[in-house]
């Protein structure tokens, strides 16, 4: 990296790197080994305040170029990307704890986000609509928003940055980003690749630090739209906060509890191979990770059985190497959610655990990362009936519960959907009136056949329904929240006729 490594992280406000007007500096660890990475200046209200000014500034002379003018400095972000993936993908590993083939996927996953958003720039725009009237022309236009705040979160510090800010700024709109106080260091990083590109200066702005910064774009009436992906509990509290604000919006993308239900018809190896990847890939920190395993009851000893033995298994260990499976979790807050919740498994009468590696063995440490942040997979059996919080509430780690069910998949699909959430979930059955079953009914905003429940290709939408979520800040879906759109009638004629049968005749008093 061409920053000094030695001087703490800093803002980037209207093309210029900021100490800021704080005095205070925080900390980015090293999850695997606690080894402090880099000190960061902790943004304040009045950094966010200055990052808003610029973007306002900058706001009338970008939306001025075209959206290909615009793409072209997205394509230089993309190259960077793309010629520099295993060096921030280990950045992404070192600082979220990831292992290397995830940290990596996650640039690649921000590249495609980019090339989407740049190439999408010579695409059709808007939509021409038939008119009743032959002489009228009627079509949509959009226009940017204006100034956009987007907060992310450190479990994809690459790649959700980018599914906010790629599209946004083709689309005409200034930024001001707060990543998480997580991964700081690839928030410096992606603020570096945007300066190389030489995008203009208040086009793009970064603020390091804490919830106040964050809480600081939400609370400024200058940010048009806020788009959010973090925890329910936030993005609810975004919400509330904006809504009701007359020209702003939020779209927040949320947490879930998300379910797999494996039916009778069920192939046993995708089954198994899909439930780990998606219960313990990311040691459970995807929004998008399977917390509940539905099993039909004619497969579920046989499930059950190889299931445990595998979450006995999968490999934990230092997430820079390439035979890692599980890295550890993100910090002490991960660690005293997931212990808390497993804690209440083990105390509770109706629940069975089956496989416990909450606390590692010391052989089961990598060596020289005896201070990490280690955890195995936590499994356990209960009914669907019950009202154990751990079964209802997100932990956010490797912490699975197994519930058989009888019957059809309609039962199946039921319990998946009694929860207050509703972003993702899958299905694993042979049978397609199963699958299809499950696609008209299932109550998610993304939804796997015989697959893990895990991915994000960029050219889908990404977001949930219920508590998950109020709209998708992601791909083409995202430019609802950032535009404004104009229905546009235009008429051709000399004589003025309206539709609907509307008389279109001034009507005087004189004869």
């Amino acid at each position: 990296m061409r920053d000094d490594q030695t001087e703490p992280l800093r803002h980037y406000v209207d093309g210029e790197w900021r100490s800021g007007h704080g005095t205070e500096t925080f900390e980015t660890v090293n999850p695997a080994t606690r080894e402090t990475l880099r000190t960061v200046h902790r943004g304040t209200e009045a950094d966010v305040s200055d990052a808003v000014s610029a973007a306002e500034s900058a706001a009338e002379e970008w939306q001025a170029l075209s959206y290909i003018d615009r793409a072209e400095y997205l394509w230089d972000v993309y190259h960077e990307l793309r010629e520099r993936t295993d060096e921030l993908g280990e950045v992404v590993t070192k600082e979220c704890g990831k292992e290397i083939s995830e940290g990596r996927a996650d640039v690649v996953e921000a590249a495609h986000m980019v090339e989407l958003a740049a190439g999408n720039a010579r695409h059709p725009h808007g939509d021409v609509v038939p008119s009743e009237i032959p002489s009228k022309d009627a079509y949509m236009r959009r226009s940017p928003k204006g100034v956009v705040g987007c907060i992310t979160p450190w479990n994809f510090p690459v790649a959700i940055p980018y599914w906010h800010m790629a599209v946004t700024l083709v689309e005409g709109n200034t930024v001001v980003w707060k990543p998480a106080e997580q991964t700081p260091w690839c928030g410096q990083i992606v603020a570096e690749i945007f300066e190389d590109a030489g995008i203009p200066d208040g086009v793009f702005n970064l603020v390091q630090g804490y919830g106040e910064a964050g809480n600081a774009i939400v609370e400024d009436d200058r940010v048009d739209t806020v788009l959010f992906t973090g925890s329910a509990e936030v993005g609810h509290t975004v919400d509330e906060k904006i809504g009701g604000r007359a020209g702003r919006n939020a779209c927040c993308e949320m947490g879930g509890k998300n379910s797999i239900v494996v039916t009778d018809a069920a192939d046993m190896d995708i089954a198994l191979h899909s439930t780990i990847m998606s219960s313990f890939k990311t040691t459970g920190q995807r929004c998008v990770s399977s917390e509940r395993l539905v099993v039909h009851n004619d497969v579920y000893d046989e499930f059950k059985s190889q299931f445990v033995d595998l979450a006995e298994d999968v490999t934990v260990d230092d997430p820079l190497s390439e035979d890692t499976f599980m890295g550890p979790l993100a910090d002490e807050d991960q660690i005293a959610k997931f212990q808390q919740y497993n804690d209440m498994v083990r105390d509770a009468d109706d629940a069975t655990v089956l496989v416990d590696r909450a606390e590692l063995a010391a052989d089961e440490i990598p060596d020289g990362h005896e201070d990490g942040f280690w955890v195995g997979p936590f499994v356990y059996e209960v009914d669907a009936d019950t009202d154990l919080d751990p079964f209802h509430e997100e932990v956010f780690g490797p912490h699975v519960a197994l519930v058989e069910y009888d019957g059809s998949i309609e039962r199946g699909v039921e319990i998946q959907n009694d929860t207050a959430y509703g972003l993702a979930g899958a299905v694993i059955s042979e049978d397609y009136r199963q699958i299809n079953y499950y696609r008209d009914h299932a109550e998610i905003g993304l939804a796997y056949g015989n697959l893990p429940c895990i991915g994000a290709e960029v050219q889908l939408p990404f977001g949930g329904v219920k508590k998950s979520g109020s709209g998708p800040p992601h791909a083409r879906e995202v430019v609802e929240a950032v535009t404004e759109r104009t229905a546009w009638t235009l008429n051709n004629s000399k004589e003025i006729e309206m539709a609907q049968g509307l008389s279109a005749e001034i009507k005087t008093d004189e004869r």
